[in-house]
């Protein structure tokens, strides 16, 4: 789909961005701005930042920022067409099938169209080939029925060294993007070749329901070959972001305010198949940060469903701690030993399955239990070890009600005194404040460093934060103060080059009777650094003179913003002509008689501007 740059537009204006990020992440507002916990990475003090009026959000501890189409892209791991569909079904606007999209965009949703061709060809095979039926066949022994096969999209990749890349030749599907997507692979003598030969095929769908990568089974031991065979990450597929199932499941976890978390591609089909679906599935990788944080958009509520085997006993013991870290409600199944859940459920059915859902155990019940199993009560040093891992999970808890309430249960349970639990808590929380010092710490002198990279050290100080300041005015969204700068200043007065170029940017769009606004200028810049340095300076951490309404009582703040800017750019133009004049008398102590005469002729000429400029760009009301 194609979308032109006036309906984005449209798209953008009659959405409010703190409406759109406020039912994701608790906002408070803090003087022109918005303040709350960055939903991109762990942090206690609020550094995440969203701007009303600039249409923009920003945060100043992982720096991740943009306008409301990033935020969707970001938060739910979507493409930026399909964020710009979601927004404009919110606004209630409608969309032509046939507009415009970036370079970027249209090469991302090439790639989308390439994996749902693929797609077919895989169901295709497995449905309607001779070939294909014995997969076909396997999946049926696993008691998976045909609509679901269609459901999910199953497939079957033919055997055979290049069947795909004949497909592929045939539909004139980008060869080298087909590489990009690891449908196809390269040998040493330089041949392509089918990465999945031989296996049954798991599409990986996107939150949205796009196929953004594959899973190729295989139906029988092959020596030498790797059981699962997955498609690289690209652009449009990350491993860790995803979650199988979760455009399947998504209504229904939504609905019922729960999820099932699973580990294999099986037991969420056989699970959705019984009828319940509201699971999804890690898909063979340990649960991630990532991943956590979309299954949050949908729930806080959150059921572990791993393997009884000693590895699923360890996953589940991973993810406990970073489900608590997002303040996620865990509950944990324990299976019957063997069982897995596409067996137990094909086994005991629905209602069984349901039954041990209801029974499942929080999760300080569940570790006491494996402590327990693994005999690490039995001896009294191995016991107070077992006891501090029981700890260690309330320090992840920030709701100081729930954390109290844990160590008063830990303290039932073992016959201890709450005090020497809360010593033991006070030791862990004293290191994970540390362990966040130095890391915030890390971040601030990566940011300072970047930043002292950007300036050009040549300038003088007063020079380049005046240029600044002229850019958050810009920046402001008026346009009486953005034809008052641009009347009475050139790019090429900035010294520093990040400048003259928003400034050139700023100035296009102003000729163009574009409104600036800081969320639909940063879609027009290519450079991310020039990105970031806007989102950077444009909130009120770096706002334009604090305190200016207090210097300006009285006024409207257009006015004051015009007072302030007529300030700023008489400043900015006498002190690069006491600059200007600085050089001169630098020039004028070491020249010859002609020289001198004629350097006095400039400071002369020089002294007149700056005194035109004092007498004539006063702010009058």
């Amino acid at each position: 789909m194609q979308i032109p740059e006036h309906k984005i537009e449209e798209i953008r204006q009659s959405i409010n961005i703190v409406d759109v990020i406020s039912p994701f992440v608790q906002l408070r507002k803090r003087g022109r701005n918005y303040l709350g916990l960055c939903p991109f990475h762990t942090e206690k003090t609020p550094s995440f930042t969203v701007s009303e009026e600039k249409q923009i959000f920003h945060c100043f501890g992982c720096h991740t920022g943009g306008n409301v189409f990033k935020f969707l892209m970001e938060y739910e791991k979507i493409s930026f067409v399909e964020a710009v569909q979601e927004l404009a079904a919110q606004a209630g606007i409608a969309l032509e099938a046939d507009e415009w999209k970036t370079e970027k965009q249209s090469e991302q949703e090439v790639l989308y169209d390439i994996n749902t061709e693929a797609a077919r060809y895989f169901l295709n095979n497995l449905l309607n080939t001779a070939e294909g039926e014995i997969a076909a066949a396997y999946f049926r022994k696993r008691n998976i029925k045909l609509q679901t096969m269609r459901a999910f999209g199953l497939g079957y990749a033919l055997n055979g060294w290049d069947k795909f890349v004949e497909f592929a030749k045939e539909k004139r599907i980008d060869l080298d993007k087909a590489l990009q997507l690891g449908l196809i692979i390269k040998g040493n003598d330089g041949r392509l070749h089918d990465r999945f030969s031989s296996r049954i095929i798991f599409p990986i769908f996107s939150p949205n329901g796009r196929v953004v990568a594959f899973a190729g089974r295989l139906m029988e031991e092959r020596e030498g070959s790797a059981k699962y065979l997955n498609s690289p990450e690209s652009s449009v597929y990350h491993k860790g972001s995803i979650l199988y199932g979760l455009s399947h499941a998504k209504d229904e976890i939504r609905k019922l305010d729960k999820a099932i978390l699973v580990e294999g591609y099986m037991d969420l089909i056989s699970l959705y198949q019984s009828g319940v679906k509201n699971a999804v599935a890690v898909s063979g990788t340990a649960l991630t940060e990532e991943q956590i944080q979309l299954l949050s958009r949908y729930t806080k509520n959150v059921v572990l469903l791993f393997d009884a085997d000693t590895a699923g006993i360890k996953a589940s013991m991973r993810s406990i701690e970073l489900l608590l870290k997002k303040e996620m409600e865990i509950k944990i199944v324990s299976l019957p030993s063997g069982e897995d859940p596409d067996s137990f459920v094909n086994k005991f059915g629905r209602e069984k399955f349901e039954e041990l859902i209801k029974h499942a155990e929080n999760f300080l019940e569940y570790q006491t239990e494996y402590f327990q199993s693994q005999g690490l009560f039995d001896d009294p040093a191995k016991a107070a070890e077992a006891i501090r891992d029981l700890v260690k999970p309330a320090a992840l808890i920030s709701d100081e009600l729930k954390r109290n309430l844990l160590i008063k249960s830990i303290a039932k349970k073992f016959n201890l005194r709450e005090m020497l639990l809360e010593a033991e808590l006070e030791k862990i929380l004293k290191a994970t404040v540390k362990t966040a010092d130095a890391e915030n710490k890390r971040i601030s002198e990566a940011r300072e460093i970047r930043q002292s990279h950007a300036i050009d050290k040549n300038i003088p100080p007063e020079i380049y934060n005046l240029e600044k300041e002229l850019i958050k005015l810009l920046l402001e969204g008026s346009n009486e103060v953005n034809q008052f700068i641009m009347q009475h200043l050139d790019p090429e007065e900035f010294c520093q080059e990040s400048h003259r170029k928003l400034i050139e940017i700023i100035n296009k769009n102003i000729r163009e009777n574009s409104k600036v606004i800081a969320g639909s200028l940063i879609d027009k810049i290519q450079d991310e650094n020039l990105k970031a340095y806007i989102l950077e300076i444009t909130f009120e951490k770096y706002s334009i003179s604090k305190n200016w309404e207090e210097i300006y009582p009285g006024p409207s703040r257009e006015k004051v913003l015009l007072k302030y800017a007529v300030d700023t750019v008489r400043k900015f133009k006498i002190m690069q002509i006491e600059q200007q004049l600085a050089d001169n008398l630098k020039k004028m102590e070491n020249s010859t008689k002609e020289e001198s005469e004629s350097l006095m002729l400039k400071k002369m000429e020089l002294e007149k501007q700056r005194r035109k400029i004092k007498e004539e760009m006063e702010y009058r009301d």
